[in-house]
């Protein structure tokens, strides 16, 4: 009995915990589009995520002691996911600077959707039933909060709209290179490979010269953003939901983290009066309920109620 309750607070505290990082990655989208205001895109990407990869490095390896051997065979793996990661990355920030920040987290979160049809293309694994269904209800919701929304679309959403692939073949592309390569050692590469290539492509697209000028650079609202997205968004982020995804499902996982766009739109709301019309609300209610129908697998929990049913009766 005592485990049980055990499990079930371990599991409650887990989900919260992925409530939060859900909660981090949506508010993020203001926070950020703030900062590009002042820093180019890119450039701010760089910092972020170096600063991110330094604190995972120096945690892992010095305050918790976790030394992980590097391997070679890991480099090309986590490049690849770095790459990913830098393109979901750069054309989100960048689309930021032309669309809204509710719009960009509801377009962000299609990528969720996308998976099983990219996972198809390159796989041959069949979507489910279900991710057909979701995607048709999130194409709809798209459409309404891209198109028919009181913010026609934008140049911004066709970026953000860019960033869903790299998002999604970063999903794929973890499922296939975590199973034989340390995720420590993965997200630590693939991480610093962000930056580095953030920075290279501001050297040579962005006026990252504008740096210099101190009232930019120490901007409290600078160091606010670089900060949060960083220490919460980032590093933090990690930690929890390596954590979390321990003592929960991943179907409930993807469940919460589906919340993302949610918060974007809240905090979107609040903290810059951000509204939408009728047809985009119905569009991010489209897009939010086709996240989850696309990642709930129907058929399987049918398929086990049946079972459990037909045990039942058979007992009887």
């Amino acid at each position: 009995m005592k485990r049980a309750v055990k499990v079930m607070k371990n599991k409650l505290t887990a989900e919260i915990a992925l409530l939060f990082v859900a909660f981090i990655w949506g508010a993020t989208f203001v926070i950020v589009q703030n900062a590009i205001d002042e820093l180019p895109p890119l450039f701010f990407n760089a910092i972020r995520f170096f600063l991110a990869g330094l604190i995972i490095y120096i945690i892992l390896l010095f305050i918790r002691k976790e030394k992980t051997k590097f391997q070679w065979s890991s480099l090309i793996p986590g490049i690849l996911l770095g790459c990913c990661l830098f393109i979901g990355y750069a054309f989100q920030t960048i689309g930021l600077l032309y669309t809204t920040p509710a719009k960009a987290g509801f377009i962000t979160g299609l990528s969720v959707v996308m998976v099983p049809f990219l996972a198809f293309v390159f796989t041959r694994n069949h979507p489910r039933t279900s991710a057909i269904f979701g995607s048709i209800a999130a194409a709809t919701g798209l459409y309404l909060l891209a198109v028919k929304n009181t913010t026609p679309l934008s140049i911004g959403d066709f970026y953000v709209f860019l960033c869903t692939f790299g998002f999604a073949f970063h999903i794929i592309l973890t499922d296939r290179f975590a199973k034989r390569i340390p995720v420590i050692l993965l997200t630590t590469i693939q991480i610093f490979t962000v930056a580095l290539l953030c920075a290279t492509f501001s050297i040579f697209m962005e006026d990252w010269t504008q740096i210099f000028n101190k009232s930019v650079n120490f901007s409290n609202e600078i160091i606010f953003a670089i900060l949060i997205t960083s220490l919460l968004g980032t590093a933090a982020a990690f930690f929890i939901q390596t954590q979390s995804q321990k003592a929960t499902s991943p179907t409930r996982v993807a469940i919460i983290l589906a919340m993302e766009p949610v918060f974007a739109a809240i905090t979107s709301y609040f903290w810059i009066n951000e509204r939408l019309n009728i047809e985009g609300v119905i569009g991010c209610v489209l897009i939010f309920t086709g996240m989850i129908i696309s990642e709930v697998p129907f058929g399987t929990l049918f398929k086990v109620r049946l079972k459990k049913n037909h045990a039942y009766t058979k007992t009887r």
